[in-house]
């Protein structure tokens, strides 16, 4: 089976997964399903986080040998965070070839390598926004305020992320985007809109998924900090 018809088979099977099964805080369409290489990405802000009320789009292209190589994950909502380019790419472990590069300071296991899947790779995005790794950052910047903001209480950090989320706000009221306002709100498995209303419903376990496809880590595991590795600048 030639690459392109595997990753086709894989991604067919994912989206497949996370539609009977969504994440919560998280929307997850494709435009053309006719290309499923490239997957349109809705994060809401997670609670008790400065992200928290905020509704952030993201977009994650796939390579033609996926699930050997990983996807990229860019948002387009811009986005003040210091694992976050300001090209809004995500810099991640779990998103880097599954190569040994010593000036990395990550270890080839804490890469990406084909048992991982977008399901991880979300968790993953969503656990970033709460605690952001600050030892190699990809915007330093946004790095050194933000440790300002941890260690003495310095507002601007704080304050940019305040005036995005409230951006992202309106961008998501003109789309008729509900924005959650609860933990029971933001823990409802939100299905694309282009799905029926009646497929969205709520579950108490977070991440259990019954597709036979894939085996999911546990959630200490999919919440790891060492997933939030970067490279070096």
């Amino acid at each position: 089976m030639e690459a392109g018809s595997v990753a086709i088979r894989a991604l067919h099977l994912e989206i497949k997964s996370i539609r009977k099964d969504p994440i919560e805080g998280v929307v997850v369409d494709v435009d053309d399903e006719s290309n499923l290489f490239e997957w349109n990405i809705g994060v809401f802000g997670p609670p008790k986080t400065l992200y928290e009320g905020g509704y952030f789009k993201a977009k994650m292209t796939f390579p033609q040998d996926y699930p050997y190589s990983p996807p990229s994950f860019k948002f387009s909502t811009k986005m003040w965070h210091p694992n976050i380019y300001e090209t809004g790419d995500v810099c991640i472990s779990i998103l880097h070839p599954p190569t040994n590069d010593p000036r990395s300071g990550e270890l080839p296991q804490e890469r990406w390598n084909p048992t991982q899947n977008v399901r991880t790779i979300l968790l993953s995005v969503i656990s970033l926004l709460n605690e952001p790794n600050t030892s190699s950052p990809a915007n330093v910047d946004a790095s050194v305020m933000f440790k300002k903001y941890q260690l003495s209480g310095d507002k601007e950090y704080q304050t940019i992320i305040s005036k995005q989320v409230l951006n992202s706000r309106l961008e998501a009221e003109k789309e008729g985007i509900h924005i959650p306002s609860s933990i029971e709100e933001y823990c409802i498995k939100h299905k694309p809109h282009s799905q029926s209303d009646s497929n969205i419903d709520i579950c108490d376990d977070w991440y259990d998924d019954d597709d036979d496809y894939l085996e999911q880590d546990d959630e200490e595991e999919c919440f790891d900090n060492d997933d939030s590795g970067n490279e070096d600048q």
